[in-house]
């Protein structure tokens, strides 16, 4: 099967749609709101949202059961902190850039995920900087997120309670001292400040885990008789149409504002091309694991020097942004991970983690050391006990004691 092919016009932009760069970056969700500011200023177009279907007479109707259910459900957690991100706590463009960098960090449970380091390193600034806005999140909703780990969390939350000096010291005690909190049961507040623990949130972003938000994706993958195919979802697009009937198209505001149209309408184009290209390549690298294997090596660098973009260019362009396929709907930025060796990669490493601890005995946790025995003896590689703490860590998951300690509290 050919790969490569029906893809010959090269996706470079104008100068015009550079500025228009967040129709590339906004979810499919998002393009009518995104576009609407430009349909304005041009009274030759209109636009025709890709959640409306068009009846006899005129008349439209929304869709009912898809859209109904996506009007009704809950923002997701990105959209929550993208929110967020204004004065007073972010007050310049820089500190907005390093929060929507921090934000591209965190996962679905709400801790951050990432390295201070790559983001000062990515942004040019220093890693105080990036640790300065990350801590800022403390003060955002949901209270919690963007912490490292469960403690610090933990503490996040605490600072967001209005209790007495002397209840907010026995609280935070116990939290840095959570393996060994029993031997301060003789503390006059200890009960109290187990009741506040037990209003915790864990992990952080716990409300938005709960919730099935419908999610339109991107990119369909299918098999067919003819191989696997390839799919832009065009159904939920909006359509630029012009109208220029009657009007004297020799006149320069004429012909200046059908060019803007032209414009838009490329700059549409231009979004679908890419993600086409972008879900060729996931194909090309993941194929494996579209036939039931798992997640491969891939680099977001290669994505960027195949589409000759900018790595955080095509990192927006994948944010918030999903793949169905028979295995069910991925976001796209989760087929890019970093290699372990040449055939395993740290993605097929977290979800075998994750997969160990979500099925442990409660009353023995498994340790980081025998992870690694296991996952050297499934993968077939050898690796460092802290790389497995490192990525257990990243999965906002505690270490063997503390979560024998975590079953016990929840389970009282």
């Amino acid at each position: 099967m050919k790969l490569r092919q029906a893809q010959t016009t090269k996706l470079s932009l104008s100068s015009t749609l550079r500025s228009w760069l967040p129709i590339l970056q906004a979810d499919i969700e998002s393009l009518d709101e995104v576009l609407e500011p430009f349909v304005k200023e041009n009274p030759f177009i209109h636009l025709k949202s890709g959640f409306e279907r068009s009846y006899p007479q005129g008349e439209i109707r929304y869709t009912s059961d898809t859209i109904e259910s996506l009007s009704i459900a809950q923002k997701s957690l990105y959209e929550v902190l993208y929110e967020q991100i204004t004065a007073p706590l972010f007050p310049t463009p820089r500190s907005k850039e390093i929060a929507f960098a921090i934000i591209e960090n965190i996962d679905e449970e709400g801790y951050f995920k990432g390295e201070i380091s790559d983001i000062a390193r990515e942004l040019s600034t220093d890693q105080k900087n990036v640790e300065m806005i990350r801590q800022r999140f403390a003060y955002l909703e949901p209270v919690g997120v963007a912490a490292k780990d469960m403690f610090e969390s933990f503490m996040f939350q605490l600072n967001d309670f209005d209790i007495e000096n002397e209840l907010f010291v026995i609280v935070k005690k116990l939290i840095y001292n959570f393996d060994n909190m029993q031997e301060f049961c003789d503390e006059n507040l200890f009960e109290k400040a187990i009741s506040i623990i037990k209003k915790f949130k864990n992990p952080p972003a716990v409300e938005y885990l709960s919730e099935s938000k419908q999610i339109i994706p991107d990119i369909y993958i299918t098999e067919t008789k003819n191989g696997i195919e390839i799919d832009i979802n065009n159904a939920f697009y909006p359509q630029i149409v012009l109208d220029i009937d009657g009007i004297n198209d020799n006149n320069e505001y004429v012909k200046q504002k059908v060019k803007s149209a032209k414009d838009l309408i490329d700059a549409l184009e231009m979004r679908k091309a890419t993600l086409y290209k972008i879900g060729l390549m996931i194909l090309e690298y993941q194929y494996d694991f579209f036939k039931g294997g798992s997640i491969k090596p891939m680099k977001l660098k290669d994505l960027a020097e195949e589409l000759e973009r900018n790595p955080s260019t095509i990192s927006r362009a994948i944010s918030n942004k999903y793949l169905s396929c028979s295995r069910g709907v991925f976001a796209l930025k989760d087929f890019f991970s970093t290699a372990i060796d040449e055939n395993v990669s740290s993605a097929s490493i977290k979800e075998f983690i994750a997969d160990l601890i979500k099925n442990e005995d409660r009353k023995k946790p498994i340790s980081d050391s025998k992870i690694l025995a296991q996952i050297e003896k499934h993968f077939g590689i050898t690796i460092v006990r802290r790389t497995i703490t490192k990525y257990r860590k990243q999965l906002g998951i505690a270490g063997s004691s503390e979560r024998k300690k975590l079953y016990m509290l929840y389970s009282s």
